[in-house]
């Protein structure tokens, strides 16, 4: 007998599921089953203090779904790299992706032992999508990778996307540094798609929120790290940010789109995003 998580009768070797995961945290708000207690017990938590959370989760996925979208049909983007992707779930980047172009390739990265277990199942899907079990915060790595080398040695376009994952890096030089690296290997007319979580420092309520919300969640994740929006906004030196800039999720729009209905200023939002044009 094995004490070890199975999955479709393949054993997950290393996944430790006597404490919180990122990803199957972040599964679990989005109300998946690929979690396990202590995972949901963090939720609770979560939820007590925020009860938007599960919402928060959701906008992320509704902004992925609108950026892969419009750079798919608009701007005509084939090669995708969805890195810290998380735990698949309904409308993943390359199910989304090839709605519009049955050829657009995707690799996914991630080093969670969960998300590996469940990566590599993507490759079932089809032949233009792979998965590169590395540490997304070790670019030069991830680079030398064959598959990650191959896309971006064909000198087209690549969407990068970085959804809730890089405010898990503390340092913030450390993080500016990581996405530069990245950025500096794209193609010329590349893409850079983040959403991060926010404090806004204003000291009004989503400020006192992530405060609470910080303190309940630490002992799990000692690196997560809420920043301003002038510090998002630095992780997309060297490219340009289209409008409106970086923004609650609410508030994001692809370019050339709107908002149909603001949202009411008093509602707690806490991840922003932005899609940026490498020159």
């Amino acid at each position: 007998m094995t004490d070890q998580p199975v999955y479709d009768g393949v054993v997950a070797h290393g996944i430790d599921t006597s404490r919180p995961s990122g990803p199957r945290v972040y599964d679990c708000l989005l109300g998946g089953k690929d979690n396990y207690e202590p995972d949901r017990e963090l939720c609770r938590q979560i939820t007590k203090v925020a009860p938007e959370a599960p919402e928060w989760a959701r906008a992320n996925r509704r902004w992925l779904a609108e950026v892969v979208t419009w750079l798919t049909a608009e701007a005509g983007v084939r090669r995708f790299v969805d890195a810290g992707c998380g735990l698949p779930t309904a409308e993943n980047t390359h199910q989304i992706a090839r709605r519009t172009n049955l050829h657009s390739s995707v690799i996914y990265v991630d080093n969670d032992p969960s998300v590996v277990i469940h990566g590599r199942a993507l490759l079932l899907d089809n032949d233009r999508t792979q998965f590169v079990a590395a540490d997304l915060t070790r670019p030069k790595h991830v680079l030398a990778d064959p598959a990650i080398a191959d896309l971006l040695g064909a000198g087209q376009p690549v969407a990068l996307v970085l959804g809730l994952v890089l405010d898990h890096v503390a340092d913030f030089e450390k993080t500016r540094k990581i996405v530069r690296t990245y950025v500096d290997a794209l193609p010329s007319g590349s893409y850079l798609a983040i959403t991060h979580a926010c404090k806004p420092g204003d000291g009004g309520p989503v400020d006192a929120l992530v405060t609470e919300l910080s303190e309940k969640v630490r002992p799990a994740f000692p690196d997560l790290t809420f920043r301003s929006v002038e510090q998002i906004t630095a992780l997309f030196d060297g490219t340009e940010i289209f409008a409106p800039g970086v923004v609650r999720l609410s508030e994001w729009h692809v370019p050339g789109g709107r908002v149909d209905e603001e949202p009411p200023a008093d509602v707690r939002e806490v991840v922003y995003g932005g899609l940026a044009r490498k020159r």
